[in-house]
């Protein structure tokens, strides 16, 4: 059985480049457009791996992060902060969240897969 993975993201051009990134590496993929619904289905679908866009419509990437952390079956779920907010103190602030990673847009496609594969077997 394969590995699955959230990604929460706003933007369908790189929901869609993440998703056939992630299927052809044999991943299998959800996806939710929102916070709120990025949150929503973590909780019914329990992915082993969540990628996360940081700014998303109704609550942010943090504050998502946070509520998914902050819940006992979910807490152990690795979040992959994968954001274009790129300035410097960005990447703690996505940690400090709850994130266990940080990647900034643009990202290479071997880059994403190798911080996927850091996580995921």
């Amino acid at each position: 059985m394969s590995s699955r993975i959230l990604v929460i993201e706003d933007q369908d051009d790189n929901r869609r480049i993440v998703r056939d990134l992630l299927a052809n590496a044999g991943y299998e993929v959800i996806e939710a457009a929102s916070g709120d619904s990025g949150v929503a289905m973590a909780e019914s679908e329990h992915p082993d791996l969540i990628l996360m866009d940081i700014q998303l419509p109704g609550i942010d990437g943090y504050e998502a992060t946070r509520r998914i952390k902050k819940n006992p079956v979910l807490q152990r779920i690795p979040i992959i902060a994968v954001t274009s907010y790129a300035l410097s103190g960005d990447d703690a602030k996505a940690l400090e969240a709850g994130c266990d990673a940080y990647l900034s847009k643009p990202v290479s496609p071997r880059r994403l897969l190798a911080k996927v594969q850091e996580f995921l077997p």
